[in-house]
């Protein structure tokens, strides 16, 4: 049932915002310019140095541009998390919890915004500038590499976003710490992992764990090696890492949702 239910809803959805064109265009085209204030940043800062950790102007777009996109698709799709406090504040959740259906992804087809798919197309743009202009010796590996990594990076950021956000089955008014972990992981992302302090690449990189987002995938396709020391095959491990995330997000929503006790109203 589950198989018909998704679509539809998501369908209509989509369809009530395109029935808004103007709207649609308008929301597509300030995603787009946000997404361009953040790479105006790297290129200003590329106007005063000629390298970043070791990495030139164009490989930090490549992590930059793999990360904005990955970040978009998990955006449009996990974002909705972001009104957690609302259900279980207002009640709303307790009818999630009586239809036949999963609870997080109720939440997740609730309000997809295609607006949010101005993110998505200028981490592309940037990416396919990137890959232009750094140098890459091809492989069919490397190909399936590039597809694979926005994919695994937006499963990561998702995995996040339901972790983050499941905190707020205990600190109801959670959202701001939400935020500063899932939009925080993409400011993170955006950048090389080896320019930042001990404490930080810890908790960011490993634990979280941005890293395998957009860092080490650019290596391993770049044919770096790491200035942290860790082996070139940790590259290609984003697949595996973006599953095991997901795995353990899925573990801790359970968790959250056995353990809430509703409103009370």
């Amino acid at each position: 049932m589950a198989d018909t239910i998704y679509p539809k809803l998501i369908g209509a959805r989509l369809r009530s915002q395109m029935s808004y064109r103007a709207s649609f265009a308008m929301d597509f085209l300030t995603q787009v310019i946000a997404q361009c204030y953040e790479l105006l940043v790297i290129l200003i800062l590329f106007t005063q140095i000629h390298a970043l950790g070791g990495f030139t102007k164009n490989e930090v777009l490549l992590m930059y541009a793999f990360a904005g996109a990955a970040f978009g698709v998990a955006d449009l799709f996990a974002g909705q998390l972001d009104n957690l406090p609302t259900y279980i504040r207002t009640g709303s959740f307790d009818v999630l919890l009586m239809r036949p259906l999963g609870t997080l992804p109720q939440i997740m087809c609730s309000d997809i915004r295609l607006r949010r798919i101005g993110r998505i197309t200028g981490g592309l743009a940037v990416m396919g500038y990137a890959l232009a202009n750094v140098p890459i010796d091809w492989s069919p590996a490397k190909v399936v590499l590039t597809i694979a990594t926005p994919v695994a990076g937006a499963v990561i950021y998702s995995s996040v976003w339901v972790v983050a956000c499941s905190t707020c089955f205990w600190i109801v008014d959670g959202r701001e710490f939400a935020n500063a972990v899932t939009y925080g992981s993409n400011a993170f992302t955006s950048y090389p992992t080896n320019v930042y302090s001990r404490p930080l690449r810890w908790v960011m990189a490993y634990i979280v764990p941005g890293a395998f987002v957009a860092y080490y995938p650019s290596l391993a396709l770049l044919g770096k090696q790491d200035p942290l020391g860790l082996p070139g095959w940790v590259g290609w491990t984003s697949p595996l890492v973006a599953a095991l995330a997901a795995a353990a997000a899925g573990l801790v929503w359970r968790f959250a949702v056995r353990h809430y006790r509703g409103t009370g109203s």
